[in-house]
């Protein structure tokens, strides 16, 4: 989905493929495994990095008890679905340079990676509703009902996902009508268009969910200021407790979010087989690189995983002592 040998291996020119020579008997020779290239290191690389990073997130949630609020269970299914795609993005490496391709680990490769994608934004938007409901049902976050609501929804999550990612293996392909293709093969263009499409309506319901967001913390705000007497002409209460700095946070997770997935989205509807494959790595490698950041931006920015990681670590200088979790402080 991301690079094919074909990409790198194909002369237009003559119109041979010199992957599988023919000598002049007819026969056809043992299969040559590409040169590396400095993408595929990358690739290697940026797959080693996902894969080890959200490994660590998913292991210290799911080993922890302490951990198994709402968010929690949304920001290990990030975890989990971002480990993903960096597995993907190591098989789409080894079966590149390492093996020989076939069809088979084309729609492997694709089908992990679509799957990993599509879960990966699906629980970005549940943490945004987890983030909502813990404002606007301070009351009741977090109580035994929350947390059986919050499985049921990354059941369906998971199960959409895996439906979703099944389509290439299910016929949704063009490894036998390239004229099908879209712009990352081996899926075809419907199939492609239909998935991006569901990605802008995600997008979409994540930035309404974050815009909801603001409005509640504004009441908040408002009312603490006018229980304490503050006059909303003058310096906020919010204002000098960090809401500034809140807003802030806000904006970077949102441009980075919006960064990553607007563009492919968008390209993915746009483009065709002919399109230039430049364009497509360039608007898909922000989409993958989205699993790499998720960790830093949702997981590692939580006080109760970061207590965790650093009692992990420095067990004798850093005490597992009992704390209050923060649905908002993620």
């Amino acid at each position: 989905m991301i690079l094919n040998a074909s990409d790198l291996a194909w002369d237009e020119s003559s119109g041979e493929d010199p992957t599988f020579p023919v000598d002049q008997l007819g026969n056809t020779p043992q299969y040559e495994v590409p040169p590396l290239t400095t993408w595929g290191v990358a690739l290697c690389v940026s797959g080693t990095l996902i894969a080890g990073e959200n490994a660590i997130v998913v292991t210290t949630i799911l080993a922890t008890p302490s951990l198994r609020a709402p968010v929690f269970l949304l920001l290990a299914s990030l975890g989990l679905a971002d480990l993903l795609a960096g597995v993907a993005l190591i098989l789409h490496f080894l079966f590149l340079f390492c093996v020989e391709p076939s069809d088979w680990s084309e729609l492997l490769t694709s089908g992990l990676l679509v799957t990993s994608l599509t879960a990966s934004l699906c629980s970005l938007m549940g943490v945004a509703l987890d983030r909502y409901l813990s404002l606007s049902h301070a009351l009741t976050y977090g109580s035994s009902q929350s947390r059986q609501r919050a499985a049921i929804l990354l059941l369906l999550v998971w199960l959409g996902a895996c439906i979703i990612g099944a389509g290439p293996a299910m016929g949704w392909h063009c490894l036998e009508e390239p004229t099908s293709c879209s712009v990352a093969r081996p899926l075809t263009r419907t199939y492609l268009s239909l998935l991006c499409g569901g990605f802008l309506i995600v997008v979409v319901v994540t930035l309404q969910l974050y815009a909801g967001i603001c409005r509640v913390a504004r009441r908040h705000a408002h009312a603490i200021a006018t229980q304490r007497h503050f006059l909303p002409s003058n310096q906020s209460y919010a204002s000098k407790h960090g809401s500034g700095r809140g807003f802030s946070r806000l904006v970077l997770v949102l441009s980075v979010f919006v960064g990553c997935w607007m563009p492919f989205s968008l390209w993915g509807l746009l483009g065709d087989a002919s399109s230039p494959p430049l364009y497509t790595y360039a608007t898909l490698v922000p989409a993958a690189g989205s699993s790499l950041l998720n960790p830093i931006l949702y997981s590692l920015r939580n006080k109760d995983i970061r207590k965790v990681l650093l009692h992990a670590c420095c067990p004798h200088r850093f005490s597992h002592s009992a704390h209050t979790h923060y649905p908002v402080d993620v």
